[in-house]
Order: C-alpha cells, then sequence, then structure tokens
C-alpha cells in the first residue's frame, strides 16, 4: 500500500502508551493497535481528528504517502 502510518513514531515522541491513547481517544485499545501496526484499509475522519487533537499533531505526522 502506498499510505504508510506513523502513528507509532508519533506515539513515541509524546512519550503516550497505546493505552493511553485509546483511553483519551474513546475507541477500543485493539482497534488503535490496527492502526498502530497499519492493519487497516481505513480510518474515520473523527478518529483521525481525535488521535490528532491528543498527540497535537497534524494528520501529515501519522500518514505518509510513498510511490510503490
Amino acid at each position: 500500500m502506498a499510505i504508510i502510518l506513523r502513528l507509532n513514531r508519533v506515539m513515541a515522541d509524546r512519550k503516550i502508551s497505546l493505552n493511553e491513547l485509546a483511553q483519551k481517544v474513546g475507541i477500543a485499545n485493539v482497534n488503535l493497535s490496527n492502526i498502530k501496526t497499519g492493519k487497516v484499509s481505513a480510518i474515520r475522519f473523527s478518529t483521525l481528528n481525535a488521535i490528532c487533537d491528543v498527540l497535537d499533531c497534524q494528520p501529515g505526522d501519522i500518514l505518509e504517502f510513498s510511490r510503490e
């Protein structure tokens, strides 16, 4: 896939755990884990908005486009 998820990197930079982020965003740990590991084919804008709000980042910090 040409879109790479960099959530793990942003979480490490902000020193926030998966459990803490899931709780603050209001989604299940397993769903956030799937996003973190790139095991998703889509992400809702509302979820992306909540993640960016909690991590104080831009969507471009989490999503990266790579030509295949």
